[in-house]
């Protein structure tokens, strides 16, 4: 990995598991694009005794002329219940939005050299 990684819990203890995870799955996010920086923040909001702890995963990437953020807003938020799910989920999630904007970087690119 050659940018900074960033890692914060909230409302729950650090896991080495976790992190791991989250290392491995950045360095492959960073295989796709150029990114600068990653931050990411796993939080457990709600602690419900019947229902058990939900996960909360955002992850904020600088990559050269934007951020990209992915995060739901509260109506669309998903939480789940078990953290590692959470982290691939979102980082499926990041990966689907790199490409995506990598796509209409490249459209772009093609339209104005026409």
């Amino acid at each position: 990995m050659t940018f900074p990684l960033q890692i914060t819990y909230r409302h729950l203890e650090p896991s080495a598991a976790a992190d791991e995870l989250i290392r491995e799955k950045a360095d492959k996010l960073g295989q796709l694009d150029r990114v600068t920086s990653c931050r990411v923040v796993i939080e457990a909001p709600h602690r419900s005794q019947s229902k058990g702890n939900h996960y909360k995963v955002t992850i904020d990437l600088s990559i050269p002329g934007t951020e990209l953020v992915v995060d739901r807003s509260p109506d669309q938020r998903v939480e789940h219940e078990d953290l590692f799910v959470a982290i691939r989920e979102a980082f499926d999630h990041a990966w689907r939005e790199l490409e995506t904007y990598e796509q209409r970087r490249r459209d772009r690119r093609h339209v104005s050299s026409i």
